[in-house]
């Protein structure tokens, strides 16, 4: 049995992820509303009944703007750590509202979320790995910095989801204000093309067999561009970039 990827939502605009096998599903991060997930999961043929958990890497309102209503709506469990649950502001039912650590994993069904914790401006960031049927899918978006913790996981998986947001000189020459380019391009802000190239080309395994470029800037990076970038040294890794304005297909994972 394969597992199943799709990016529903990658961007500052929104971030939605989904990995999921025959039987159950989970989404990582819910960053856009819940009638627009819908709608992009049933023009995939996805159901929403088969999503038996959410878990959020952190408070930004571009991973949390659509967890309120989905989940009330489907009485889908939310595994957020307290610290993001305290500075997200969000109106959680609390019996739905399950805690979660690096300790151990959470498993649901047949799938095991590992939670490990990364370099971000937020108050407790976390990405994710997701294993099931002998197959590892990692989340790995909203990072600063290739830490220890980055690169250990992104060894496990033969798929993953990696953050590529912005052209270091599409950043240096655009028009964002001094304090916002300096945020971008700390080590608790996001991940350039080359940060996560050379993060991709030295410590993906060798059965990595696809690889989805997320959270792209919409004004600091060009989809071409950094697909053209990647392609260039894929060695066999199918390369993807993740869409801010629609879902990508559902890739199998096997």
């Amino acid at each position: 049995m394969s597992l199943y990827i799709t990016s529903i939502a990658s961007g500052s605009n929104g971030n939605c992820y989904y990995v999921g096998n025959d039987n159950e599903a989970v989404l990582i991060d819910a960053g856009i509303s819940c009638r627009e997930t819908e709608r992009r999961m049933n023009r995939l043929e996805l159901s929403m009944r088969k999503v038996k958990a959410i878990f959020i890497s952190h408070e930004h309102t571009d991973h949390t703007r659509g967890v309120e209503v989905i989940s009330r709506k489907f009485k889908i469990p939310i595994y957020i750590t307290p610290a993001t649950h305290d500075n997200s502001r969000l109106m959680l039912d609390l019996q739905l509202v399950k805690p979660f650590s690096t300790d151990s994993p959470v498993l649901i069904g047949e799938l095991s979320i590992h939670a490990f914790l990364k370099q971000h401006d937020a108050k407790e960031p976390h990405s994710f790995i997701v294993k099931g049927n002998g197959k590892t899918v990692g989340i790995m978006t909203d990072i600063g910095r290739a830490c220890e913790h980055v690169i250990n996981n992104l060894g496990q998986c033969h798929a993953a989801f990696l953050e590529a947001n912005y052209d270091e000189t599409m950043l240096e020459q655009g028009n964002y204000p001094i304090y916002l380019k300096r945020r971008i391009h700390s080590d608790k802000g996001h991940l350039s093309n080359v940060q996560a190239l050379e993060l991709f080309t030295t410590h993906r395994p060798a059965f990595m067999s696809l690889l989805v470029l997320s959270h792209l800037s919409a004004h600091n990076n060009s989809p071409q561009l950094v697909h053209d970038l990647f392609s260039k040294h894929a060695n066999g890794t199918r390369i993807v970039v993740a869409s801010r304005y629609k879902e990508t297909e559902v890739y199998q994972v096997s």
